[in-house]
């Protein structure tokens, strides 16, 4: 049957007016409301708490640091009792010491927000448990050392993230003392003399797809030139001071946490 001029000319009419509708509907769809985005990503689990908006990032972030005491901690009472160094033995209580403080700030964060914390280490923690039981001696040593000093240098960025980019006040508190004790912990393990770093450094080229960046490798040979102080201008001065602590060492001081459901600490 051939189309009229009038028939011809309604479905123009329609083709022309969904093309606009679709047009119009295409950014909405495809930017902030789109699944894949950066602001849906960050929508997408999220809650609000009167701290400020919880992220799926934060709630992982409490999860790990909870799981890191529940197997950190019996590996360094068990460092302490079966340590055949004193450098390995002074690692093994720093775990004690900044897992024992750090699981309580995180527990008392947890009920805060309402976060389900897991009660025991997951399969893998578990697993370095086992074969730090199994090992003795030198073996054990090592085995300490860097089985320890991997763990925590995968959660030390991990935190740096989230200290950076939650809007949630209890998550960065706590990522902050996080932070003072992972940091602690990884420069004691270093302080032993085992750490491999060679192993270290190829896990992680390993782990990477990026091509190295940085400045030209030094030119056997040649002394690169020396680099000016930094410093202020005109007649400013400053009074704040670096964080106290002899070389090598980390300032882990702070304030004792407080649980608001312990009745020793409400008293």
């Amino acid at each position: 049957m051939r189309r009229t001029g009038r028939t011809r000319g309604t479905a123009l009419f329609v083709a022309v007016l969904a093309a606009t509708l679709g047009a119009l509907a295409f950014p909405v769809w495809s930017y902030a409301d789109r699944s894949g985005t950066g602001p849906a990503n960050l929508a997408a689990g999220t809650v609000s708490t009167r701290w400020g908006p919880l992220s799926a990032a934060d709630r992982d972030l409490i999860v790990r640091v909870r799981l890191a005491g529940l197997w950190e901690l019996p590996a360094g009472q068990q460092a302490v009792e079966r340590a055949p160094t004193r450098a390995v033995k002074e690692a093994g209580d720093h775990l004690i010491v900044g897992h024992t403080d750090l699981d309580k700030r995180v527990r008392i964060v947890a009920a805060q927000l309402n976060v389900e914390l897991p009660n025991q280490p997951n399969e893998q923690q578990q697993g370095w448990l086992q074969e730090l039981t199994a090992a003795s001696g030198a073996e054990y040593e090592f085995k300490f050392a860097n089985l320890l000093r991997a763990a925590h240098g995968k959660i030390f960025p991990a935190i740096g993230a989230v200290r950076n980019s939650t809007r949630n006040s209890l998550v960065r508190q706590l990522a902050s003392d996080a932070n003072q004790t992972v940091l602690d912990h990884i420069t004691v393990l270093e302080r032993t003399g085992a750490v491999d770093f060679d192993a270290i450094a190829r896990d992680t080229a390993m782990a990477s797809t990026a091509s190295p960046t940085g400045p030209p490798a030094p030119v056997p040979g040649s002394t690169a030139p020396s680099a000016p102080a930094a410093g202020p201008g005109g007649d400013v001065r400053a009074t704040s001071r670096p964080v106290p602590g002899e070389p090598g060492t980390v300032d882990t001081g702070r304030p004792e946490p407080v649980d608001p459901g312990d009745p020793a600490d409400a008293g």
